[in-house]
C-alpha cells in the first residue's frame, strides 16, 4: 500500500509514551489479519473509552497508522515479485562476494571505533551511562563515543552509531557533540544524533540545540531535525515526531517511507549477520512499518513480503536481491 503524505500532529508528542505504544501495538494486531482481530477491536474500543489520555493516544495512533499506510501490514505484490525473475547463480555469488568484503570492512571499522572509544555498545546492546558532568547518554546498539571534556567545553565525539544525550545544564561549559564534519552544541537539553550511511541526523527531543555543518549554524527546537553530510550540505530543519524517531530507546523501530538503505543500516546495529543490498537500484525503495527490536528477523521478513525484493539467507550474511 502506498502511504499518503502526512504532517505530524503536534498532539502526538504530548500523549503519554506508554499509552501511545500500547495503542500502536493494538492497531497492529487488529489489522494483522490474525484470528481474533474482531475481539481485539472491541477490547481496543473499551480501552480508549477508559480515559481522555487513552482516547488521545488512540487518535494519535490511528493518525500515525493511516500516515504509514497501515504500519507493518503485509501486502505482497505477487505480480511485481514474479517480474523480477529467478535469482541467478552469478547474482548470488556476486552478492556473496560483496557481502564478504563488506563484512570484513564492517568488522575492521567496528574494532577501530571501539578501540578509540570511552563508551561503546555491541550488536543488539542498548545501554545508558552517566557522564562526568552529570549528563546522561543512552547508546543505541553498535555505537561508540569518545569524551574530550575540558574546563571550557564538554566535548563528545560520536565515532559510530546513534546516541541520545540528556544534557546537564552548565552555561559556562557548552556540551558539544561532534559527528562526522558537524558539531551539535547545547547547554541543557535532550537530543539524538544518528550516524547514517549518507549523513548525520540530529533530532531534538526537548530544548534547543545549534548544529554547525557547512558554513552556517542552524537552530533546532523540540520535534525538529536536520541532516548533514560530509560535503557540508544541510537538509532541514523539518518537523518530526521525536518520540517516533527515538522509538529505539523503547525497543521499537518506526519507519515512515524510509529508504531501504537507511532501514538496513539501522537493522544492522541489532544483528550479527551482515545485510547486503546487492543492487543500487533497490536502496531507495521505501519501507514503512512498526517493528520490535527484539525480533530483527521479522523486519527482513516484512521487507521481503511488502517490497519487490528477495532475501537470500546465507551463514552470517543476508543478501537483498
Amino acid at each position: 500500500m502506498t502511504p499518503t503524505p502526512r504532517s505530524v500532529s503536534p498532539a502526538f508528542a504530548r500523549a503519554p509514551i506508554a499509552a501511545s505504544d500500547r495503542a500502536i501495538e493494538w492497531l497492529v494486531r487488529i489489522h494483522s489479519g490474525a484470528p481474533g482481530a474482531e475481539a481485539e477491536a472491541q477490547a481496543f474500543a473499551r480501552w480508549r473509552a477508559e480515559s481522555p489520555e487513552h482516547e488521545a493516544a488512540a487518535r494519535e495512533a490511528e493518525a500515525l497508522w493511516h500516515g504509514l499506510g497501515g504500519a507493518g501490514a503485509v501486502a505482497r505484490d505477487t505480480a511485481h515479485k514474479a517480474s523480477r525473475g529467478k535469482v541467478t547463480r552469478r547474482a548470488l555469488i556476486g552478492g556473496g562476494a560483496c557481502a564478504a568484503l563488506g563484512l570484513g570492512a564492517l568488522a575492521a571499522g567496528a574494532i577501530r571505533d571501539h578501540l578509540a572509544a570511552d563508551v561503546a555498545t555491541g550488536v543488539n546492546e542498548v545501554r545508558a551511562t552517566d557522564l562526568p558532568d552529570g549528563s546522561r547518554v543512552l547508546l543505541n546498539a553498535s555505537t561508540a563515543l569518545a569524551l574530550d571534556f575540558s574546563a571550557t567545553e564538554r566535548g563528545v565525539k560520536l565515532l559510530s552509531g546513534q546516541a541520545l544525550f540528556t544534557v546537564a545544564r552548565d552555561p559556562d561549559r557548552p556540551f558539544v557533540v561532534t559527528a562526522a564534519d558537524g558539531r551539535t552544541r547545547a547547554i541543557g537539553t535532550a537530543f539524538d544524533v544518528d550516524m547514517q550511511p549518507d549523513g548525520v541526523v540530529v533530532t531534538v527531543v526537548e530544548g534547543v540545540v545549534t548544529v554547525a555543518a557547512g558554513e552556517d549554524g542552524v537552530t533546532l527546537r523540540a520535534d525538529q531535525s536536520l541532516r548533514y553530510d560530509t560535503r557540508g550540505r544541510v537538509i532541514g530543519p523539518r518537523t518530526v515526531n521525536a518520540d517516533s524517531v527515538t522509538a529505539w530507546r523503547r525497543g521499537k523501530l518506526i519507519f515512515d517511507r524510509r529508504p531501504l538503505v537507511e532501514v538496513v543500516a539501522e537493522l544492522q546495529r541489532h544483528t550479527h549477520a551482515r545485510i547486503i543490498i546487492a543492487s543500487g537500484r533497490l536502496k531507495g525503495l521505501e519501507v514503512t512499518g512498526v517493528f520490535e527490536l527484539a525480533d530483527p528477523a521479522s523486519v527482513l521478513e516484512t521487507i521481503e513480503q511488502t517490497l519487490p525484493v528477495r532475501v537470500v539467507r546465507l551463514p552470517l550474511i543476508n543478501v537483498i536481491l
